[in-house]
């Protein structure tokens, strides 16, 4: 009989200290910009300090994704309407893909898109990331506003960064 309190008493202590655990992502407990520490194609890095005070877009990508590569493209479109918002598109694939598709994408034409590698696996496991592409929006002051898995309209995107 012992042993069973004993037992018992101890799957409610665990159930208890389960409850306890928060299961939200890092994100949603910390809805400000994040500790970016990526790594330019210049090698160069770009940190949190690199951000400026203005409307976000931070979009995790991988260069041969299909969904990545048409999202960019609806982006680049489109980009007079995103003239005063910084986008960032960070990845953990290999440089010279990073490169392939910077050209690709002739992303040089636009001074307000930074790409850089995530070498250090921070953006993935911060946002629960679970499809690409994955797009955080946040606003002047780096309060995030929404994020989307999978591709997202430009005019979607431009009405939560209103």
């Amino acid at each position: 009989m012992k042993k069973w309190v004993l037992f018992l008493g101890t799957v409610l202590i665990v159930q208890l200290a389960m409850a306890q655990t928060n299961n939200e992502p890092p994100y949603k407990r910390f809805p400000t910009v994040p500790p970016l520490q990526l790594e330019m194609l210049d090698s160069t890095s770009f940190t949190k300090a690199n951000v400026k005070k203005q409307p976000l877009i931070i979009m995790f990508f991988s260069p041969t994704c299909d969904h990545c590569q048409h999202q960019i493209e609806e982006m680049t479109e489109s980009m007079d309407k995103f003239g005063n918002t910084q986008i960032i598109l960070a990845t953990y694939q290999p440089a010279d893909e990073v490169k392939k598709f910077y050209d690709q994408y002739q992303l040089a034409k636009y001074p307000n898109i930074k790409i850089g590698r995530d070498s250090k696996y921070l953006l993935p496991p911060f946002y629960n990331i679970r499809s690409l592409p994955y797009l955080a929006l946040y606003n002047k002051k780096g309060d995030l506003i929404t994020t989307y898995e999978g591709n997202v309209k430009v005019s979607k995107l431009l009405q939560a960064l209103k």
